[in-house]
């Protein structure tokens, strides 16, 4: 018996709209990826994943959507089996037509929330949002954190509010995302930045969970953005 929660899809999107940055970050990293698309859109740098009542729900609205099949990306193939066994049974992997046919309105949640996720202390508390450190050489909005909207961080947090209220195995799966990163980052022997749900910007020391507050300015940049990109 599927005891997963049902989701109002379209009033989840519908909060959860806010623009990451003042800017079009996509405009911002675009030219440093040998495809000339933003790193987010390009299904050779990340398969967006989305909940199965919600490509329900995208199938049944939009044709900017297919099942990933694995072979969309000729640069840089990947391994379906490999990719496929990482996905949550409650995921679906997915591929767009392309950021030059995007519809807006019909953006799955895990493009909304790129390059971030909810953050989960190890005592088990919703914190705010952390990113993903894979696309820290890629992605533009990781090096300029400090220009990532408030509205865009309220509405993050009110809707994994609302998810993690009604779905507690989701609440789970990023309470292990959140142990990786801690991991990763005590591997590095880096603080984990974090965007509080408070409104600040901390850096969380990843054994012992203890969190500094920083200004913008002081957080790392990487890649081709660390001087004026």
């Amino acid at each position: 018996m599927d005891f997963t929660p049902r989701i109002n899809i379209r009033q989840t999107y519908d909060r959860f709209d806010a623009p990451v940055t003042a800017v079009d970050c996509g405009r911002m990293c675009a030219p440093h990826n040998p495809d000339n698309k933003p790193f987010c859109c390009d299904i050779c740098e990340a398969v967006p994943a989305a909940y199965h009542q919600e490509w329900a729900y995208l199938q049944e609205y939009t044709d900017l959507w297919h099942a990933w099949r694995g072979d969309e990306c000729v640069r840089n193939p990947e391994d379906p089996a490999e990719l496929l066994a990482e996905t949550p049974e409650h995921m679906v992997l997915l591929a767009c037509q392309g950021p030059e046919h995007c519809q807006r309105n019909y953006r799955a949640m895990s493009c909304r929330q790129f390059p971030f996720f909810p953050y989960v202390t190890s005592d088990y508390r919703f914190v705010g949002l952390a990113y993903a450190w894979q696309f820290e050489f890629s992605c533009w909005v990781i090096s300029h954190l400090g220009a990532v909207t408030e509205a865009y961080r309220r509405e993050f947090v009110a809707v994994y509010d609302e998810i993690f209220a009604l779905w507690q195995e989701e609440f789970e799966s990023y309470a292990i995302c959140s142990e990786e990163a801690r991991e990763y980052f005590a591997a590095q022997k880096r603080r984990l930045p974090l965007l509080h749900r408070n409104g600040g910007i901390y850096l969380v020391s990843p054994a012992s969970e203890r969190m500094r507050r920083v200004r913008p300015e002081q957080l790392r940049r990487f890649g081709p953005y660390r001087e004026s990109g």
